[in-house]
């Protein structure tokens, strides 16, 4: 857990600055997007000029999100301070830290605001505020805000519960406790209506007749291995092409792939003409070894959920290798549980 004392060391880093770059990974989601946008507010209340910086477009589902189009793809010029936020995986920013980039970032102090186990691998010096007690990065700005006395506007507000719902699946998972609770009934007495929050949620779920169509095609391929253990589901390049600009296909049913009787582990392997492959884990409560399998193939994330990214002109090989790494992995989650 952050002392008081780092907290201080980054209110000090973010007061001495004048334009702030915020970095979100290459895999964009609720949490990084609410504490980006979160903390675009609270800084630009502090006097602070911000850039949101995510190298690939913001998931389409996540446009319930009020302000998710302010995040550029361009990267900044005469910056002072860099914060990244959920993620201190070099893996996952890849296309943020390219050499040219990187020589930018490291003239000037870096911020690292996470709540994840992995371990951080940037190639540049950094004050790391990691905790991992909180639900979700959100939750870790919060507390730093009320820590230094950052202002919590309205929308600041909004964007942190937003932030913290969609890492605690709306305050369901085991990692919130009754700080984040406590947390978000604060943020709610800033005037943030939860309902207005969830009905804007609703509708950017909302699927044409062709996504269902597609949904269905999905589901009817899903492949089941270690005795129905591991679910798996394979979207090629020309579906991703397809389908994506309307509805992320792997978000379209790995949550029903969890839901399987049997099943411990869900996840979706993408292939891209580039070679790239990518990996959304989801894990159930009786295995807790998302991250755990990402960290095999150098992604992470939580227990829960990860995401991993890797290079192969053989999605077959990287197939094989994940069944086995997810063998590997429950093995040695059931062991440990009854040793």
């Amino acid at each position: 857990m952050p002392t008081p004392a780092l907290f201080t060391d980054v209110d000090n880093l973010v007061r001495a600055a004048n334009h702030i770059v915020v970095i979100q990974a290459e895999n964009p989601d609720g949490d990084s997007l609410g504490s980006s946008l979160a903390l675009e507010e609270i800084l630009g209340d502090l006097g602070k000029k911000v850039t949101l910086y995510c190298p690939v477009n913001i998931p389409k589902y996540l446009g319930y999100i009020q302000g998710w189009d302010r995040v550029v793809d361009d990267f900044p010029n005469n910056f002072d301070l860099t914060i990244i936020v959920d993620t201190a995986s070099a893996v996952l920013l890849e296309r943020a830290i390219i050499p040219e980039q990187v020589a930018q970032i490291a003239q000037h102090p870096v911020i690292v605001l996470d709540h994840h186990l992995t371990e951080g691998t940037l190639p540049f010096t950094h004050t790391a505020v990691t905790d991992t007690t909180v639900v979700a990065t959100g939750e870790l700005i919060y507390n730093i805000a009320q820590s230094c006395a950052w202002p919590l506007n309205k929308m600041a507000s909004e964007q942190l519960i937003i932030s913290i719902l969609a890492d605690s699946l709306g305050l369901m998972t085991e990692a919130t406790t009754a700080k984040t609770i406590r947390a978000v009934a604060n943020l709610v007495d800033n005037g943030v209506s939860l309902s207005t929050i969830d009905n804007r949620r609703r509708e950017f779920m909302k699927k044409s007749p062709a996504i269902l169509a597609y949904k269905g095609r999905l589901l009817q391929r899903i492949e089941y291995h270690l005795d129905g253990a591991l679910a798996l589901i394979h979207v090629p390049w020309e579906e991703i092409a397809e389908y994506s600009d309307q509805y992320n296909p792997s978000v379209l049913v790995i949550d029903e792939m969890r839901l399987v009787t049997g099943v411990r582990v869900a996840i979706a392997l993408k292939t891209y003409p580039d070679g790239k492959i990518t990996g959304k884990i989801r894990g159930n409560p009786d295995a807790k070894v998302a991250e755990t399998i990402a960290g095999f193939f150098g992604g992470g994330g939580h227990p829960y959920v990860a995401g991993f990214r890797t290079y192969s002109d053989n999605y077959e090989s990287v197939k094989h290798e994940l069944i086995a790494t997810v063998d590997r992995v429950l093995q040695a989650y059931d062991h440990d549980k009854t040793a």
